[in-house]
Parts: structure tokens; C-alpha cells; sequence
């Protein structure tokens, strides 16, 4: 029988240990997202995939903030963020660091996620985009490529934070084989 492992069978990090831990080579970030429960879970999906950082644009709620806290479970204490104002800033930025850009948006030409071949020791932003409008086209405009999540329903669209948690955990699976 089966029986629910507790917090310390677990052996999760602390957020010391979360901060001098490895990353894995990668942004998560955020274009005009509306809802502060998108922002808190995407510092979740951060801190559970052990991201660079998360970037926050334009419109985007940045921590401290009792609505990003209360999804974001202490993980916006544990990874580590920057705010851009705007987009062109923000790309500034990747590319000065040499981040490959990837949109996730439902574009012409999209790359099926099934056929993301991430490269070993490549950086990676992921772009996610605001709920109604989608990922501003000036991110369109510099990235490498665009990722779409295949979907087979009467929906054209997945909620961001459920399209955060399928493309990371798609990247850290195929990268992980690598350590």
C-alpha cells in the first residue's frame, strides 16, 4: 500500500539551499499578464523547475504582493526576478545575455512542442504572453522560433500558467538527460 511521503521524506531545499543550488539554463518570462494567480504560479513552476530567474514585463504584478504570494506558495521569496517596462528592454537584456528566445504562442510556422529539440549548454527564454492578447509582437519579431502545445478540443487556448507548467517540464525532460 501506498502511503502520502511527508515534507521531510520529501527533501526539498530550503530557500537558502534554493538560491546557491544549480539552475537549469533558463528564463521564464512574463508579457502583460493580467492575473497576479498566473504570476504566483509561474514562480511555482519556477521554483519547482529550478529556473535562472523570472522576468516580469510591462503590465505584469511584481512581488511583494499578497495575490502573487498567496498561489505562489514562498516561491517568490525563492527565485529570483527582474522587472522590464517594456518589452524592448527586456529582449535588450536576453540578448546582451545570450539567451536563445522562444515565444509560446499560436503563430504561423509554430514548432509543434513534440519536435523541440532543445541544444545542450544553450540559455532559453521562454516567452509567455498576456491571457486575452497573447505575446506582444515585438518578442515575436526576435525570437529563434515559436512553441505550440498541441490541443485537440473544442479550445484554441490553454490557460498561461497551464501552458508554463507543459513547456517547462517538456524542456527540463528532454534536458535532463544531459546531467
Amino acid at each position: 500500500m501506498n502511503k502520502k511521503l511527508s515534507m521531510e521524506e520529501l527533501n526539498r531545499l530550503d530557500i537558502d539551499g534554493y538560491k546557491t543550488a544549480e539552475k537549469f539554463p533558463y528564463i521564464i518570462v512574463l508579457d502583460d499578464i493580467r492575473s497576479m494567480n498566473n504570476v504566483g504560479s509561474a514562480f511555482r513552476t519556477g521554483d519547482s523547475f529550478r529556473c535562472e530567474k523570472i522576468y516580469l514585463c510591462g503590465i505584469t504584478a511584481k512581488p511583494p504582493h499578497r495575490d502573487i504570494s498567496k498561489t505562489a506558495l514562498g516561491a517568490d521569496e525563492s527565485v529570483e526576478w527582474a522587472y522590464f517596462p517594456d518589452s524592448e528592454t527586456c529582449i535588450a537584456d536576453l540578448v546582451q545575455n545570450n539567451y536563445q528566445i522562444i515565444i509560446v504562442e499560436q503563430v504561423e510556422n509554430s514548432t509543434s512542442l513534440l519536435d523541440f529539440k532543445p541544444a545542450n549548454h544553450q540559455k532559453y527564454a521562454f516567452i509567455f504572453g498576456n491571457e486575452v492578447f497573447g505575446v506582444n509582437d515585438q518578442f515575436i519579431q526576435h525570437s529563434k522560433f515559436c512553441l505550440e502545445i498541441p490541443q485537440f478540443g473544442t479550445k484554441h487556448s490553454l490557460n498561461v500558467s497551464v501552458s508554463m507548467g507543459i513547456v517547462i517540464w517538456d524542456y527540463i525532460s528532454k534536458i535532463i538527460k544531459w546531467r
